[in-house]
């Protein structure tokens, strides 16, 4: 609970930074406090697909059900975690471009990511043996998971985009920011990963007493 109100109050100022303490930004302005949320919920989701590829790994090492349960979890909170960042970024791209959607690369590849870990649930779904689903599935997330720095790191850089680079500029270590807006920004990628932390390890109690109910042996 301790941990749960500290968490609370955090984001609660960190929300407040946001929007009230940091100044406009250069050329978007207040469009830009997007990016507080934006920004930290896609880290997060990289964050939560990485916690997957190293339980899939464990899976093929030890062949382990409690590591097939939280690559699961894990890559399913990535999966909303990444739509969140694709709603949030199409908000974005309707302030500064007036259209929510318009084939930009960085829209284009965060869409195919989402369907790439999309397809990782259509397979653990039509696979009934569950040894079997539990190898083709950490095979999957393994493959999943090397694809994705190219599509979120490298394809929207190779090709030219809209995407604005007026904050967190192309070489990711964000000079235009100034010291209210930079403190802010990263209290709330700190803050989002905590929060991720906290209801990772909520839903693996949750599926733990699902699947123990079902007679598994986690």
């Amino acid at each position: 609970m301790l941990f749960l109100a500290a968490l609370f109050g955090f984001m609660t100022w960190t929300l407040y930074g946001a929007l009230v303490v940091t100044p406009p930004a250069h050329v978007l302005g207040e469009t830009a406090r997007i990016i507080y949320f934006h920004v930290p919920v896609a880290w997060v989701a990289v964050l939560a697909f990485t916690m997957s590829l190293w339980n899939s790994v464990v899976v093929l090492r030890r062949h382990s059900y409690e590591a097939d349960m939280k690559a699961e979890v894990s890559a399913r909170m990535g999966l909303w975690f990444c739509v969140l960042a694709t709603i949030s970024g199409a908000f974005f791209a309707k302030s500064a471009w007036n259209m929510y959607w318009n084939w930009d690369p960085r829209q284009v590849s965060i869409t195919v990511l989402l369907l790439v870990y999309m397809a990782y649930f259509g397979l653990r779904s039509a696979t009934p043996d569950f040894d079997r689903r539990i190898r083709l599935a950490a095979v999957y997330a393994i493959l999943a998971f090397a694809v994705m720095p190219f599509l979120v790191f490298v394809i929207p850089r190779v090709y030219m985009s809209l995407h604005p680079d007026t904050i967190i500029n192309a070489d990711g270590q964000g000079k235009l920011l100034d010291d209210k807006m930079r403190l802010v920004f990263w209290c709330a990628a700190a803050g989002y990963s905590f929060l991720y932390l906290k209801l990772y390890n909520l839903s693996v109690r949750v599926e733990r007493i699902a699947r123990r109910k079902e007679g598994w042996d986690v």
